[in-house]
């Protein structure tokens, strides 16, 4: 039962996390702070062997209240929505791709970009917007891209400063770290669409013609019915 109650919690949580991402709500540098002093303490009182050997959902409810815990041994004084928001940023950082996991929940982001620490942009229909979402400095921007490319058996470091990845639900990521990017990390992610565009709907965004998309219908049939032809 606890766990369908954290489970259910985290999905409206999930849900208030798309909605804040195009306002001017930022991180400040305590907030930042904060929450990597919580995930070096989770860090030291976790067992991470055991916590392998858990099912996801079961693993990410025992960090969650893990978490919880840690914040509520804080001094700092947080409201209830800022608890909330620390104990998710603390578990992205844990399981995901940390500071850019709100980005990748939302489908209508088809570009992320990250051009500083302090620095993202993500493209929406077509056109390109700052968002409030920031890395605390090079180092866990750093970190973050070395969590990408490892997931693929791939690795990034002054030898090999240029990485072409894919997440696992096929977005391309391109990296670039020092020495070639002088200034430091560099990161950009092309999303693709879940649904593939249909003909029509091609026609509808100006990229071919009615002429252009029925030349391409006859061609295909002619193709397939070579292709059949073979064997009969």
């Amino acid at each position: 039962m606890l766990t369908e109650t954290l489970q259910r919690t985290g999905r409206n949580r999930e849900a208030g996390w798309v909605n804040r991402l195009f306002t001017n709500e930022g991180c400040s540098p305590e907030h930042q702070e904060l929450k990597f002093t919580l995930h070096r303490k989770l860090l030291d009182r976790i067992n991470l062997e055991a916590l392998s050997a858990m099912a996801g959902e079961r693993a990410r409810a025992e960090i969650r209240a893990a978490v919880a815990r840690l914040v509520e041994e804080e001094k700092t004084p947080l409201s209830l929505m800022e608890k909330d928001r620390v104990i998710e940023e603390v578990l992205d950082e844990v399981f995901g791709l940390g500071p850019l996991e709100p980005l990748l929940r939302d489908p209508t982001i088809s570009d992320i970009l990250v051009t500083t620490p302090r620095l993202v942009y993500v493209e929406r229909a077509g056109k390109l917007h700052r968002t409030p979402v920031e890395f605390k400095d090079d180092t866990h921007l750093l970190r973050i891209i070395e969590k990408i490319v490892s997931r693929v058996g791939r690795r990034v470091d002054e030898s090999s400063p240029l990485v072409d990845a894919r997440l696992p639900d096929g977005s391309r990521v391109n990296a670039a770290i020092p020495p070639v990017a002088v200034d430091g990390p560099l990161l950009s992610i092309r999303r693709f669409g879940r649904d593939a565009l249909q003909g029509e709907d091609l026609v509808k965004k100006l990229a071919l013609t009615e002429g252009m998309l029925q030349l391409l219908q006859c061609l295909a049939q002619v193709y397939a019915g070579r292709e059949g032809s073979h064997f009969q």
